[in-house]
């Protein structure tokens, strides 16, 4: 009886006589012969149908064969090197096949697409090469986020997706109505993860976050996915030395596993390889001062046709000034002690000068930015309430968050990783967009 195998475990059952169950990417018709590229959710392989090997019958149906068709083929697996799109180089000698389905023609042919065409087919467009590979590395950090945090102590904790109060700022907010009270689509989990902190240490969260930002640009989703790590007894600079292993990690384990589909994406891996401890750091002011010289000296930002835009003391940095400041560095960089005027209100001031704030941005290189933002918390009552009022935030709100406070308040700090906006550094991906399997963007909730 012939094995049912996946196409990843191909180079395992050499000579050997299989089956594969997938769909039909692409054919090339020579007559005689019949090059199917065939997919199966692990890879793509080439089957060979020849005509003089298999019924007339099989023969006749490879030639009908559309794309997207659903099949089964079995054969003699086969190693040559020459066989494209198949880990390994291996293709299946087809012996025999059978059609589940001839498909209706396929929307989504080889010619160029523009982007709004394929996001309404996203359902469809998930099934392309690119995609796929994007997706399945995906897949693999998160499996590395979870692995990594539950290897280092950390407890998984989940968080609410409805919440009473903002954490992130009033202005992005989706707000619902809970049975006749105002709430809102959780923009982050970290507040409730402070509380966590008090009863396991180090915990983490991860799942969907949720930002009403009236923004388009490609490092923008209305939901996103993020883990939240947080840890008690921890300054910022024990963050950052965390933040480095973690995200190194992620970084490592994808080269590891996903060769295939970098390959895939035809992505450049010398800057992943270098991403490992430890991690350039640079002051808010450094970097202030090394854009305005870079800006005075008529530089242009990597990337961009503009030139590197000054910037005053005090503003936050967009997009082109991370992306100058990562090209200064061949590996991922720290920027902190940012303007508390630009932080979230939880973020501890220096006593020294309170116009900065312990947080940091970890800012990927090649125009990716912001990957992760985190800071050293306020860990005092008073400083935490002169924080909320600043802000114009309703206090009764945040009552239980400064409970935290008055109840054994230790030094606590952590970050938020975008899951997307690493998974678009890793795969080289242009548009957020691209590595969700159905993304939520500004003007576009379908499918």
């Amino acid at each position: 009886m012939n094995k049912r195998i996946a196409i990843r475990q191909m180079s395992a059952h050499v000579e050997q006589e299989v089956t594969l169950e997938g769909w039909l990417y692409t054919k090339t018709d020579k007559g005689r012969l019949q090059f199917l590229q065939v997919r199966d959710g692990t890879g793509i392989c080439q089957a060979v149908v020849f005509k003089k090997n298999v019924s007339s019958e099989a023969f006749d149906h490879a030639r009908k064969l559309t794309q997207e068709s659903s099949l089964r083929v079995t054969g003699t697996v086969k190693a040559d090197a020459r066989a494209p799109g198949t880990p390994g180089g291996y293709e299946l000698d087809v012996t025999d096949m059978e059609v589940v389905q001839i498909a209706d023609e396929y929307p989504i042919q080889p010619k160029e697409h523009g982007v709004e065409f394929l996001i309404r087919n996203r359902h469809l467009w998930i099934r392309s090469a690119r995609q796929w590979a994007v997706l399945r590395v995906r897949a693999t950090v998160i499996r590395a986020i979870r692995d990594w945090l539950d290897d280092n102590g950390f407890l998984n904790v989940d968080t609410p997706i409805l919440t009473p109060n903002a954490a992130e700022g009033t202005t992005t907010l989706f707000e619902i109505d809970f049975h006749g009270e105002p709430a809102y689509l959780a923009q982050t989990g970290q507040l409730y993860n402070e509380a966590n902190i008090f009863a396991f240490g180090k915990v983490y969260c991860f799942g969907p976050t949720f930002r009403a930002e009236k923004s388009k640009t490609r490092r923008h989703l209305q939901e996103f996915w993020m883990v939240e790590p947080e840890i008690a007894f921890c300054d910022l600079n024990g963050l950052m030395e965390i933040e480095e292993q973690f995200v190194s990690y992620i970084v490592q384990r994808c080269l590891a596993e996903n060769a295939e589909e970098l390959k895939v994406l035809e992505r450049n891996i010398s800057s992943l390889e270098r991403v490992a401890p430890s991690f350039p750091r640079i002051h808010y002011d450094e970097a202030v001062a090394l854009l305005n010289r870079a800006a005075a000296a008529g530089e242009s930002v990597p990337g961009y046709e503009d030139k590197v835009p000054h910037i005053e003391w005090g503003d936050d940095f967009g997009s082109p000034h991370e992306t100058y400041i990562a090209a200064q560095f061949d590996k991922p960089v720290f920027v902190h002690h940012y303007p508390t005027q630009v932080k979230a209100f939880y973020m501890e001031p220096e006593p020294d000068r309170p116009q900065v704030c312990r947080s940091v941005d970890l800012l990927a290189p090649e125009g990716y930015g912001e990957i992760s933002g985190g800071s050293e918390r306020m860990a005092e009552v008073d400083k935490l309430t002169a924080g909320i009022k600043a802000h114009g935030l309703p206090m009764a709100s945040y009552d239980w968050y400064i409970d935290l406070r008055r109840y054994g308040t230790v030094a606590h700090s952590g970050f938020g990783l975008g899951l997307e906006r690493t998974v678009a550094w890793i795969c080289g991906a242009a548009h957020l967009r691209e590595v969700i399997a159905f993304p939520r963007i500004l003007g576009s909730m379908r499918p």
